[in-house]
């Protein structure tokens, strides 16, 4: 199908290229998030007559997505999450988390800004995540993730199941004669 890109989409094209993309990703994607309009002869026109207005609309948000990047390069953020001893978190820090750590620190950002391509993080440490701002726009912060001493009914609750845990797989093993009995009994 062919279509005609409102704005730049990663390695499909630039604002007014005329480009083939498949019928589902150009009815699913680009044409419900106006990304692109289908190639025919009045649209092309149209086109045409709004290229300028079109590329101006672009440069602006290309600009906004580089100053957005220039603010976020480097910035550090902390978010404080229950750990065990080991470092493994109770639970798990996503992208909404940092987003909210973001936005909290007065940054503007969006959700799906926000790159984890390996996951929720479910560990202490420090971590260096990648923000998508835009096409082939980027900005990398450090995150850091402290371990908080779990509260102690926390604690005290998971002993409480490990305990149970462990008394139930006693439980279901037989033992030697038990087994012996099944078996006198086939």
């Amino acid at each position: 199908m062919n279509v005609i890109l409102l704005e730049k989409i990663g390695k499909i094209g630039e604002v007014g290229d005329q480009v083939n993309v498949k019928a589902g990703y150009a009815r699913n994607f680009l044409f419900p998030f106006s990304k692109a309009i289908p190639a025919t002869k009045e649209n092309v026109a149209d086109f045409d007559a709004r290229k300028d207005e079109l590329m101006k609309a672009a440069n602006e948000r290309l600009a906004g997505a580089e100053g957005r990047a220039a603010k976020l390069n480097g910035v550090t953020i902390t978010i404080e999450a229950n750990a065990g001893e080991e470092g493994k978190l109770f639970g798990s820090i996503g992208t909404r988390d940092i987003a909210d750590a973001l936005i909290a620190a007065g940054h503007e950002i969006e959700k799906s800004e926000v790159q984890l391509p390996e996951g929720a993080l479910r560990t202490t440490g420090d971590f260096i995540i990648s923000l998508s701002l835009g096409s082939d726009i980027n900005a990398e912060i450090n995150l850091k993730v402290t371990g908080s001493d779990a509260p102690a009914e926390t604690i005290a609750a998971m002993e409480e199941i490990e305990g149970k845990v462990e008394e139930v797989s006693e439980e279901d093993t037989p033992s030697e004669s038990e087994e012996s009995a099944v078996k006198d009994e086939e």
